[in-house]
């Protein structure tokens, strides 16, 4: 029979533990409305562009009509041999699965893509912790995202590969604060390499946020771009039912809404299916050469505010288990507590009576 002091000093430890997690997961709470607010701040601007480019789509010419050739080298299609993969994760642990079911679907599609060339740029700790052990880094890599703000144009390629895959960008401690400009220098770096054809392929895994109980991990492939407006997903795993359950209760407890970033469409949605012929003054080579790298940008952007939100959705969750957790070990450390003192209080008795039966 356990020490009851030992015990009620076990019972102490696990209720500060329980204050701990009850109070990350209410600053975890806090901080996922905010990521939700964001999210939804950004959609009016990526609706209306992507509008504007269906718009341009259905009244310009995408390809050449004497070339064959399309009319921005982000349209072009080519053979994957060189491939750009983008993985998100979070800068801090205590998020449940989250940073495991991300990298585990990064090395499925390194798996499917054995035998090409693979480039990495890792965002997040997280993950460049975990890729670091496996991939080796080129010798001259990318700059950080705050470098790449300051001077874009000055980015140093590769000059040679160390590996068939490598990683070539650690982008850590930006998702704390989500900006727009770290998300444009990103697509620029991008965008400049597969112009220049240094990759033929350009995909991000992310953890997809629509609603606490509405996520999805993703591979998605943002170059070259397929069709304006429509996400082109190459992986894709969905919530169980266990996990959309659990993080129903967890945001039913904090107060979370359960409204996700992607709510009706508005106005900005009727733009591209207006049967208005807008006349445009640059050439369609102009407009292409302007809106698409800002569409690549904001594909990025929502990738980055949608992966900080599901990171937050994920910390709830855990921290809202791990405090139903002790407080179960509390009950259960309480029981024992109580029977190993009426234990205790039974063999008094008993050496009492015996002593008193022998006089």
């Amino acid at each position: 029979m356990p020490n009851i002091l030992d015990i009620r000093r076990r019972i102490r430890s696990v209720i500060n533990t329980r204050q701990i997690t009850k109070a990350m997961k209410m600053v975890s709470a806090a901080k996922l409305r905010r990521a939700q607010e964001r999210a939804l701040a950004a959609r009016p601007y990526a609706q209306m562009l992507t509008s504007v480019l269906k718009s341009l789509v259905a009244r310009a010419e995408i390809y050449d009509p004497e070339t064959g050739e399309p009319k921005h080298l982000l349209l072009a299609q080519r053979q994957e041999e060189n491939i750009l993969l983008i993985v998100v994760t979070g800068d801090k642990g205590l998020a449940g699965a989250f940073n495991a079911n991300i990298l585990k679907a990064a090395a499925r599609f390194l798996e499917s893509k054995a035998g090409k060339n693979i480039d990495i740029e890792a965002v997040g700790r997280k993950g460049r912790d975990f890729l670091r052990r496996r991939y080796p880094a080129a010798k001259l890599q990318t700059r950080s995202l705050a470098d790449l703000v300051e001077s874009i144009d000055s980015e140093p390629e590769a000059a040679e590969r160390v590996g068939a895959t490598q990683i070539t960008g650690e982008h850590v401690g930006i998702l704390g604060k989500v900006e727009f400009a770290q998300a444009s220098a990103l697509a620029e770096s991008v965008i400049r390499r597969y112009c220049r054809e240094g990759v033929d392929a350009v995909y991000v895994v992310f953890n997809e946020f629509k609603s606490v109980i509405a996520q999805r991990l993703i591979v998605e492939q943002i170059l070259p771009i397929e069709q304006i407006g429509e996400q082109a997903v190459r992986l894709a795993e969905e919530m169980t039912e266990e996990e959309k359950k659990k993080a129903k209760e967890a945001a039913v407890s904090a107060g979370v809404g359960m409204h996700g970033t992607q709510g009706a469409p508005d106005s900005a949605s009727q733009f591209g299916t207006a049967q208005v012929d807008y006349i445009y003054e640059q050439r369609p080579e102009d407009l292409f050469r302007t809106l698409l790298p800002k569409y690549v940008s904001i594909q990025i952007f929502r990738a980055l505010l949608e992966s900080v939100a599901a990171e937050h959705a994920a910390r709830m969750t855990a921290m809202d288990s791990a405090t139903s957790n002790a407080t179960d070990m509390i009950d259960s450390l309480t029981l024992i507590m109580n029977r190993a003192r009426q234990a205790k209080i039974t063999k008094e008795i008993i050496e009492i009576v015996s002593g008193a039966a022998a006089m």
